[in-house]
């Protein structure tokens, strides 16, 4: 038997116009793949902590004074950029992210002071926001029958750039940082060229919609029905109600609606909370390293064998097959217990480097473990449309979370911690995490015996003969119209709910 994929490749071979689509879509897949490859190409990108660090910038001031720079920019950006990036179309903001690139590295490469390596950070934060611009811009060029074949080609041609550009660093790193820094500006000029080229689309999610395929407008109801005659609004009124009617204030009343679902609630706040706290060990673990062993520099390495590891770890996610309604709370505990462990020994075993390198790349690990299954719970409920707000409502409040946090812990204006202090922090906050969901696992779990022994269930010794005969045939004719069992109330939860979500998944796609 012919699977799908390939029986509607053998047929649109046969039809000439359908031909040329599949080789233009061949093409643009081939494409944006290659465009991803080649920005993720930076080698310079795993040593930028040990070049500012020999670059006469002491720890203090790369610790204190420029890293708290890139969460609070991240934050200021994050907002414009998710809007303008559908407004625009996404291709200008694929463009600003390389141009951005090419700042910051000029930065590194002609910058002397913390000013310049403050901006530098501006900069970084602009690419950190523009790469939502990439997720989405791949799905508004294709059919939603390919979004899965997109999005699989897409991320792995991203996981593969991250790899070679660890593994082409370290393989390249006795050359010295600045040559590292050239190589890197090279290759993000040669992506920016190849973003110029990119097809712009034509319709985006929220602001650049279609027309088609909306309702009767309300004029050619009131000819259909005319009424009793209304006077003409006035301006104010006008823009309220085209504000009340637009696509994004609808959405928003949607979300409010979504919110009320546990798991979606469950996910969205692992998300916030345990983003935040990644990528605050994301952006100070080179520093403990440098801190740690000056000397030895692996950066490149260690990287590469995280981001394999992550891909790893993300592609067995989905192989995992549990009650997600019932022992979600246990898994995303457990996790994060082990994610609160690996920190506190990066703690204790700080002077041995080869054990900072080991838990950095099992943390990372840990973390991308969920996030495929945290993206698959909140999507299988939500609308493309509604997943993509939520998705950038996560990524915003995580930002703002670990934006107060760097200001507390990390910035001279706060408590201006020293690196290990600020990961002795960091591992009370992930076994603080744990904690709360074991505490919430264990209620859950007390709910499920306390229903499950309460629950009503009619013995047969109970029914008389007749209602037994009558029960009998009922079910056979498929009415119960005598006395019957009622289901358990949490796996009509679960049941019902893992179900709708595989329908819903499937209507998307």
């Amino acid at each position: 038997m012919v699977p799908t994929g390939q029986a509607a490749e053998k047929q649109a071979c046969e039809d000439p116009r359908q031909d040329r689509e599949l080789k233009s879509w061949r093409c643009l897949v081939f494409y944006l793949c290659f465009f991803g490859f080649m920005a993720q190409l930076r080698p310079g990108e795993s040593f930028i902590t040990p070049y500012l660090l020999q670059h006469n910038f002491t720890i203090t001031q790369v610790t204190n004074e420029i890293i708290p720079v890139l969460p609070y920019s991240h934050m200021a950006v994050l907002v414009p950029i998710f809007l303008l990036t559908d407004y625009l179309r996404y291709k200008p903001i694929l463009v600003l992210q390389c141009l951005s690139f090419v700042c910051v590295w000029l930065l590194l490469l002609l910058g002397n002071s913390v000013l310049h390596m403050q901006f530098m950070e501006v900069f970084y934060s602009i690419t950190m926001a523009s790469r939502i611009a990439y997720s989405s811009y791949i799905f508004s060029l294709v059919q939603p029958s390919r979004y899965q074949r997109m999005a699989s080609y897409s991320r792995t041609a991203v996981l593969l750039g991250v790899f070679t550009s660890s593994v082409l660093g370290q393989v390249l790193w006795p050359l010295g940082y600045q040559s590292l820094n050239y190589i890197s500006l090279g290759f993000i000029i040669f992506s920016l060229g190849l973003s110029l080229f990119l097809k712009r689309p034509k319709h985006s999610l929220f602001f650049n919609r279609s027309a088609l395929g909306r309702g009767a407008s309300p004029c050619e109801l009131d000819q259909m029905h005319p009424g009793p005659v209304r006077p003409e609004p006035g301006k104010l009124e006008r823009v309220l109600g085209m504000c009340q009617d637009s696509f994004l204030v609808g959405m928003l009343r949607e979300l409010v609606e979504n919110v009320r679902q546990p798991q979606l609630r469950l996910w969205c706040l692992w998300w916030v909370f345990n983003s935040a706290g990644y990528y605050l060990i994301s952006y100070y673990t080179h520093v403990l390293w440098r801190k740690a062993d000056s000397k030895l520099n692996y950066n490149g390495a260690v990287d590469a064998a995280s981001t394999l590891l992550s891909a790893i770890m993300s592609f067995s996610a989905g192989f995992v097959k549990i009650r997600w309604t019932l022992w979600s709370k246990l898994v995303i505990a457990s996790v994060i217990a082990i994610q609160a462990g690996l920190v506190f020994c990066m703690v204790i075993m700080y002077n041995n480097i080869w054990i900072l390198y080991v838990t950095y790349v099992l943390f990372r690990g840990a973390y991308q473990f969920l996030v495929p299954i945290a993206t698959f719970q909140i999507a299988s409920s939500l609308s493309k449309e509604l997943c993509a707000l939520v998705f950038g409502i996560n990524t915003f409040l995580a930002t703002v979370l670990k934006t107060v946090i760097t200001l507390v812990v990390s910035d001279k204006r706060g408590l201006g911690l020293q690196v290990r202090k600020q990961f002795v922090i960091y591992a009370m906050y992930f076994l603080v995490l744990s904690i709360i969901c074991f505490v919430g696992a264990a209620l859950d779990g007390l709910r499920y015996c306390r229903r499950r022994r309460h629950q009503p269930l009619p013995l047969p010794q109970e029914l008389s003969p007749l209602e037994n005969s009558v029960q009998a045939l009922s079910v056979q004719d498929g009415g119960l119209k005598g006395p019957q069992p009622s289901a358990p109330p949490l796996l009509a939860e679960d049941g019902v709910e893992d179900s709708m979500a595989g329908l819903r998944l499937e209507a998307k796609a």
